[in-house]
């Protein structure tokens, strides 16, 4: 006798993949509340702070497509699971680091075990619900979680930092991962996967992670050494001599993390390429902003995660009905332009907050833009990158719109970063007080910020395809496989997905 049906088994299933994915926002969110208190206890400076979050981008978004593959090959629940037991471990460590290396390099390895549960958490969702509705409702469940995430991330780990210390913002994982590893491995059906008869492309993931790291560590080391350094220049050079390597060896791999066909597929890419900018934008907000309540408006960790709650409480509402209303009203491209252009306003507003403008109203309105810019514009975006993906390559799909997040943080965070601190240096030489430095630093990453967002608007208009009606996503009238995709599970994901609602 079953006790649950097999409906309800796959939303609760849902609710597992959710669970999980609240753990990755959660843990994100809850240390940039946390990093003037890391910062002053581990003695980082001002440029190295960025690695204590970027160690984990880097690992995590480098290593989503291997995950992604890995999950196709191996099977999405096995990969799911081990994912979850490496970053709950993982961040065991963290909680116990007492260095700057162990805690960079444990938070590496917690990058490792996102990209391994995040990688697949798509998948799961669009092959467990393959009807148009329930798939929205899925897709939406698991938006409204990653506010949410966001929006507990920002009060624990102010609540933590300030009544404990920064140590307990890594050890509430552990109750989560355990919890999600229990419930995933009685409701996420089995699955097989494809096997390895043609073996897995690890060489491949060692060179996009040494690429992406190498770009990182030179960018943020241009903070302390001048863009002109051999130190920068040469990780730079390095970088882009990897990333090359590595599109030159995906061509001839007989088993590609990335297989360049999916580069046929317009959608995917093209909504991967804005999002990508426009989270270059998000976490300079968050990394700068945070600093700036705390350093310079004299804010508390608690008062700090408070004060970001306009932006993600306005994410959650729009997640909730409003995001689909607006689409219904006014258009897809339409509404998701206009947010990022509302998101460009508040940020032009962090430009002419100086160091005595307080919260309200400049603070508190810019926050409230950029969650209505993004709120109007993830939903739309991961419901275009997934439309058209062939059923075989939904592990890689779900890889690949994760990558653009993560690497567009990584690389958006270590530029900003760099560039507030240059910046703020500079003003220091020339005789500027600390405060108005500081500020200046900031709102000198504000400008590249809005240039970020100035240029996903731009890509938009370019790239996404217009909608044939104000209420369906038509995101690809074309539904042929890619070449190279057809065959036994090669076929798209849904038939008629042209016509997916948005899953606002």
């Amino acid at each position: 006798m079953k006790l649950v049906s097999s409906d309800n088994r796959r939303w609760l299933g849902l609710a597992t993949v959710c669970l999980a994915q609240l753990m990755n926002v959660l843990d994100t969110m809850i240390v940039n509340v946390a990093l003037p208190s890391i910062q002053h206890q581990l003695h980082f400076s001002q440029g190295e702070l960025t690695w204590v979050i970027n160690a984990f981008l880097i690992s995590f978004g480098s290593l989503l497509l291997f995950a992604g593959r890995l999950g196709d090959l191996a099977g999405r629940k096995r990969v799911f699971l081990g994912g979850l037991a490496v970053f709950t471990v993982a961040s065991l460590v963290c909680g116990l680091a007492d260095s700057s290396g162990l805690l960079i390099g444990a938070r590496f390895v917690q990058g490792v075990g996102a990209a391994l549960q995040a990688s697949v958490i798509l998948a799961i969702i669009v092959t467990e619900f393959p009807e148009p509705e329930a798939r929205a409702k899925a897709m939406s469940a698991f938006v409204f979680t990653a506010v949410a995430g966001g929006t507990l991330g920002l009060l624990l780990g102010g609540v933590l930092t300030q009544a404990l210390n920064w140590h307990w913002i890594f050890f509430v994982n552990l109750p989560i991962g355990i919890l999600a590893a229990t419930a995933g491995q009685i409701l996420i059906p089995n699955d097989r996967g494809l096997g390895f008869k043609e073996g897995i492309d690890w060489f491949g993931s060692v060179l996009v992670t040494g690429a992406l790291a190498s770009i990182v560590y030179g960018i943020v080391q241009a903070s302390s050494d001048g863009w002109g350094s051999g130190t920068v220049l040469g990780a730079l050079g390095l970088g882009l001599v990897l990333a090359a390597a590595f599109f030159g060896w995906e061509a001839r791999v007989p088993n590609p993390i990335f297989p360049l066909r999916v580069l046929r597929v317009r959608g995917l890419i093209s909504s991967s390429v804005v999002r990508g900018f426009i989270v270059t934008a998000m976490y300079g907000l968050f990394f700068n902003g945070s600093l700036y309540l705390e350093k310079v408006a004299g804010f508390g960790a608690l008062d700090t995660g408070l004060a970001f709650l306009p932006w993600t409480l306005m994410v959650a509402a729009l997640s909730l009905g409003l995001n689909r209303r607006l689409v219904s009203r006014f258009g897809v491209l339409q509404v998701m332009i206009g947010g990022i252009l509302v998101a460009l306003g508040g940020m032009a507003l962090m430009r002419i907050a100086g160091p005595h403008a307080g919260y309200f109203p400049l603070v508190f309105i810019a926050f409230l833009a950029m969650g209505f810019g993004i709120g109007n514009s993830f939903t739309p975006l991961m419901t275009i990158a997934m439309a058209d993906v062939p059923h075989r390559d939904a592990g890689l799909a779900s890889g690949i719109v994760n990558v653009s997040q993560q690497v567009g943080g990584a690389l958006g965070l270590a530029i900003l970063g760099t560039v507030a601190t240059s910046h703020t240096s500079s003003l220091l030489r020339g005789g500027t007080h600390g405060a108005d430095a500081l500020v200046g630093g900031y709102h000198m990453a504000y400008v590249f910020g809005g240039v970020s967002l100035a240029i996903a608007i731009a890509l938009a208009l370019v790239l996404l395809r217009a909608p044939g009606s104000s209420k369906p996503v038509q995101t690809n009238q074309d539904t042929r496989v890619p070449e190279g995709s057809d065959g036994p599970g090669g076929g798209p994901l849904e038939k008629g997905v042209e016509n997916v609602e948005i899953a606002a």
